[in-house]
């Protein structure tokens, strides 16, 4: 996924929010990009940190119809933050028992990578695509296990179930959060999109069982873009604090959020858009 520049525009409609400001990530780097700047352009900004993993962010009071936030990126590489990695319990990370026992069992005869494959090939098996009204997890302080059942879920619940499932079988394994750019939509994307990274004796791998579901594809492999694309990655982790906007529990921030003074977030109205020169789409090893 290796590009030589990609400049992302978020255009954010103000109109309708007064009284609330913007929560932005600021983006970060990872071994295929290097994220060298955010610029912030309709409104007063100022920086803000995460409370649990350390992450800048920027909170922005509106001076204009529309706040335009602009990222770059070169590159480069840069390892995955060893914060990403970091189990840090709350309701979007925490693993029922019975999801515990369940990873536990799953491929217990394989070892390393193989039984990397083994736990994304049984997320797969419990999911298929899509974006529900309600989600599998919701109103629980935990993530359930599904057993034999199937829900309907989108790349975030798909991966909220993986990571949940990776930990509970003992691999160290991180959220990203940005945005995917599909080869078709020339530079246009319409929502966030997140993937997964793992870390085992020395070995990073990525996974996005979310495309490959997308896609037809049941039996998952490492790697990333099993669709035609390209990513960036603007935040990591779940479950964030705030605690000067009186925000406890962000599940995550993948785009700009909007922030009241009671710390309630709702989401905003968005034009999300780049240009780019990328070179061939990663191929899924």
């Amino acid at each position: 996924m290796t590009h030589d520049l990609t400049e992302m525009t978020v255009d954010v409609d103000a109109r309708r929010h007064g009284g609330s400001r913007l929560l932005v990530p600021t983006g970060f780097s990872t071994p295929h990009e290097i994220c060298s700047g955010v610029d912030i352009t309709g409104g007063d900004d100022s920086p803000v940190g995460e409370a649990t993993t350390g992450q800048p962010f920027r909170i922005v009071t509106p001076t204009a119809d529309t706040v335009t936030v602009r990222y770059t990126y070169r590159a480069g590489s840069q390892s995955y933050p060893d914060t990403l990695f970091i189990h840090r319990p709350n309701r979007f990370t925490t693993a029922a028992e019975a999801l515990v026992q369940e990873a536990r069992a799953i491929a217990t005869h394989l070892s390393g990578q193989d039984r990397l494959r083994a736990i994304a090939t049984a997320t797969a098996d419990r999911f298929t695509y899509g974006h529900p009204e309600r989600r599998f997890n919701d109103g629980l302080d935990h993530v359930p296990a599904l057993g034999c059942g199937i829900a309907e879920g989108s790349c975030v619940d798909i991966n909220t179930y993986f990571i949940a499932t990776l930990r509970a079988a003992g691999f160290d394994a991180g959220y990203v959060a940005g945005c995917f750019f599909p080869a078709e939509k020339g530079g246009r994307c319409d929502d966030m999109h997140c993937w997964v990274v793992t870390r085992d004796q020395g070995e990073v791998l990525e996974w996005d069982v979310a495309h490959h579901l997308k896609l037809g594809l049941r039996e998952i492999a490492p790697g990333l873009n099993p669709k035609p694309g390209y990513r960036v990655a603007l935040s990591h982790s779940m479950g964030l604090a705030f605690p000067v906007l009186r925000v406890d529990c962000l599940k995550l921030a993948a785009e700009p959020v909007w922030i009241d003074e009671t710390g309630d977030t709702a989401n905003g109205d968005l034009v999300i858009r780049s240009a780019n020169r990328p070179a061939p789409a990663m191929a899924v090893t």
